[in-house]
C-alpha cells in the first residue's frame, strides 16, 4: 500500500508511535510518505519505502497566526495525487483530522483530474481530546471530524471512553494501544556491576522519561522524587 502518515514531529509520544509504525510498515514493503512541517525525529536513517514531504506555510502580514492546517491540506492532497496514496493515517487529531477531511474533500471535487475518494485515519492519543479537544473553540470542529473519518482509533479504552462521553461520538472507535518494538528494545538482565554505573548500593534508582511539557505533571515527578530522596514515600515501585 502508499500510505501517507501525518503526526507532530517532535519530542511527543503521538509523534514517536506514527514514526515507529511507519517504519514498521516500511519494513514490510509499504510505502510510508510523512507529511509534516518538519521530518520526525525518530527518522534518523535512509529507508527507501519512507518519504518526506515538507509542508511549508507562508508568512504573510495579514496572519497573526499563519494557517498551518489548510497548507497541510493542500499538501496531503498533493502528494496523495503525485504519489497516488491509498489513504491517509493521521495522529493527533487537532489540526490533522481536519485537514485530511479537507483533502478527501478537495480530491474527491477535483475539475481538472478525475475525482477520487481518498480514505484517511485518525488516530487519538490523548491531549488532542482531553485537553485541546474539549475547548469550546475546538470542540464542534474536532467532533466533526472524527466523525468523518473513515475509521478511528484510540490508544486505550479510557481515551475511547473519554471520547465518547466528552464528544458524544458514535463513530465505532478501536483501541490499538502503543506498541514496542521488542526486537530493538528489551529489558536486559542486571547485575549489580551495571547498577553502580548509576547509584550507590542501596542508593535508590528512579527513572523518568517526558517531553516536560506542563501537562505532563513535571513538578509532580519532581515531588515523588523528593519524597524519595527524604525518605518519606517508603514503598517504591
Amino acid at each position: 500500500m502508499r500510505i501517507g502518515i501525518t503526526c507532530y514531529p517532535t519530542y511527543g509520544g503521538s509523534g514517536v508511535v506514527a514514526t515507529e509504525l511507519g517504519i514498521e510498515l516500511a519494513n514490510r514493503g509499504h510505502d510510508v510518505h510523512f507529511i509534516s512541517y518538519s521530518q520526525p525525529i525518530r527518522l534518523t536513517e535512509a529507508h527507501p519505502h519512507i518519504h518526506f514531504h515538507e509542508v511549508e506555510v507562508s508568512q504573510y502580514p495579514l496572519f497573526e497566526y499563519p494557517p498551518y492546517d489548510l497548507a497541510l491540506a493542500t499538501r496531503m492532497a498533493e502528494v496523495a495525487e503525485l504519489y497516488e496514496l491509498d489513504l491517509l493515517h493521521v495522529h493527533y487529531a487537532i489540526p490533522h483530522s481536519v485537514s485530511a477531511m479537507l483533502a478527501r474533500q478537495m480530491l474527491a471535487c477535483d475539475h481538472v483530474r478525475t475525482p477520487r475518494r481518498l480514505p484517511y485515519v485518525t488516530t487519538l492519543h490523548g491531549t488532542d481530546i482531553t485537553l485541546v479537544g474539549l475547548d469550546p473553540s475546538y470542540l464542534p470542529i474536532t467532533r466533526f471530524s472524527i466523525e468523518q473519518s473513515d475509521a478511528v482509533t484510540a490508544i486505550s479504552e479510557n481515551l475511547k471512553r473519554s471520547t465518547i462521553d466528552s464528544f458524544s461520538i458514535s463513530k465505532p472507535i478501536e483501541v490499538i494501544h502503543n506498541f514496542v518494538n521488542c526486537d530493538l528494545y528489551h529489558r536486559g538482565i542486571g547485575t549489580p556491576e551495571q547498577r553502580l554505573e548509576f547509584a550507590q548500593p542501596g542508593e535508590r534508582l528512579l527513572v523518568h522519561l517526558s517531553n516536560f511539557r506542563p501537562v505532563k505533571r513535571v513538578t509532580d515527578v519532581i515531588e515523588i522524587f523528593d519524597r524519595v530522596q527524604i525518605g518519606s514515600c517508603p514503598r517504591v515501585c
